[in-house]
């Protein structure tokens, strides 16, 4: 009879019997205690070693896009705006009209300026005329004295004959051939003619004093001719400075390029930069068809930057676009006692005026200068969550210990260790597994 109390009864039976068996084919063993492993569980990794590799240094730093040349345009005069020619945005050519300033009051001036010399020439045109007047008194006075001079000569060649007439009656006279009365008569005609002798001598003299007058004349009439030019020459002189202020009242462009602020309106009242209070410039100018990249490089890096380096530049607003690739066209020699850094410069040709002035992006300058360095493949650099890097070091007996590392140039595919680790030290190549310090591993060979 097949009850369920004997079926019971069969199945504690036969767990019975299976523990009998057990129990007999291992004498030795302990029921309850569990067999330990006599080899534990060792992770298998591969290592790189840290290898000093001579590396071409880069620095990775912002940049900026700056005017090739940036012109604030202020006026020389005061007055007000007249015409404005030119706005925010216009392409203007170096030399362009782009506001007139208007000052009335240097238009009157020029104006009596004008009249001034116009009378100085009057003057001169008198002078001239002294001269001319003095210069025919000189000539007149001259033909006197020629005259004078003349009469002179025949004055005296009748003195010499009256004379020789005399000498020959006195002689008769004494020998007793004439009377003397005709020694009388003759020399009464010899002193007639010393007397007129005299007289025209007289004349000769006057005649001169009459020429040196006329020549004094001359000369005083020219000095007041060369007074008065002189007195012209100041005046214009006045003249041509007035017309170089009043060609300040046409704001022109220095160079070619684009207004990128405008600080006026028609109307306004400008004064001269030089004035207090004379504030914003009328306009601003830049040109922008070419344009330089300003590249701040800190103070580690700024000896190695050369003229002629590299540099490869990335703009946030072209990101779909390939790199610009141009070369360190200047360096300022001189660290920025603010910042620590050097400015370096490099000029990029913007015919379409695609880079815009304000505009930030990155340079990377690949440096002339080549160095040795302790490089590690970025695949064997973790990372804590607080962002510090460290590697897993694996010493001759293959034990595990972390070491923080300091990390220098990246590019992409090796990391610069700096600091934390040695060359010929080991450390593990990628793997998924996190290890601790002490912990065993067997390094597999390639």
């Amino acid at each position: 009879m097949n009850h369920p109390f004997h079926r019971c009864c069969l199945a504690w039976l036969g767990v019975l019997g299976v523990l009998v068996v057990t129990a007999g084919c291992s004498p030795d063993s302990k029921p309850g205690v569990a067999k330990k492993d006599e080899t534990l569980h060792v992770t298998r990794v591969k290592t790189v070693e840290v290898a000093p590799t001579e590396v071409q240094r880069t620095t990775l730093q912002p940049a900026s896009v700056h005017a090739y040349f940036r012109a604030e345009l202020r006026a020389k005069i005061s007055g007000f705006v007249k015409e404005l020619k030119a706005d925010i945005g216009d392409y203007v050519k170096a030399g362009a009209e782009l506001a007139t300033i208007d000052v009335p009051e240097m238009q009157k001036q020029r104006e009596v300026i004008e009249a001034r010399i116009r009378r100085l020439v009057a003057e001169e045109q008198r002078a001239q005329a002294g001269i001319d007047l003095a210069t025919a008194q000189v000539r007149s006075s001259e033909a006197k004295l020629a005259e004078a001079k003349s009469q002179l000569n025949s004055a005296e060649a009748s003195l010499a004959a009256s004379s020789a007439e005399f000498n020959r009656t006195e002689d008769l006279v004494q020998r007793g051939s004439l009377q003397n009365r005709m020694l009388d008569e003759v020399r009464l005609k010899r002193d007639s003619e010393q007397a007129r002798k005299e007289a025209v001598m007289s004349s000769v003299q006057s005649a001169e004093a009459e020429v040196a007058v006329a020549q004094s004349q001359v000369a005083s009439a020219k000095a007041d001719r060369e007074a008065a030019r002189a007195e012209t020459e100041i005046t214009r002189g006045q003249l041509d400075e007035l017309d170089v202020l009043l060609s300040y009242a046409v704001i022109r462009a220095p160079f070619s390029g684009v207004i990128t602020d405008r600080f006026v309106q028609p109307g306004d009242l400008v004064r001269e930069a030089s004035e207090v209070g004379s504030g914003k410039p009328l306009f601003v100018l830049s040109q922008i068809d070419k344009v330089r990249i300003r590249v701040p490089v800190p103070e580690t890096d700024a000896p190695l930057v050369n003229q002629g380096d590299e540099i490869t530049l990335t703009f946030p607003s072209f990101t779909a676009e390939s790199p610009i690739t141009a070369t360190v066209t200047r360096r300022s020699g001189s660290l920025d006692p603010s910042t620590r850094t050097m400015m370096v410069e490099a000029e990029i040709d913007n015919p379409d005026g695609k880079l815009l002035p304000g505009m930030f992006g990155q340079a990377s300058i690949h440096l002339s200068t080549k160095a040795a360095a302790n490089m590690l493949p970025a695949r064997a650099i973790r990372f804590e969550e607080s962002g510090n890097a460290y590697v897993y070091v694996v010493d001759q007996d293959e034990t595990v210990s972390i070491a923080p590392i300091t990390m220098g140039m990246d590019d992409g595919n090796s990391i610069e260790v700096l600091s934390g680790v040695e060359a010929g030290q080991r450390v593990i190549d990628a793997h998924l597994s996190r290890f601790t310090n002490g912990q065993k591993v067997s390094v597999l060979t390639n």
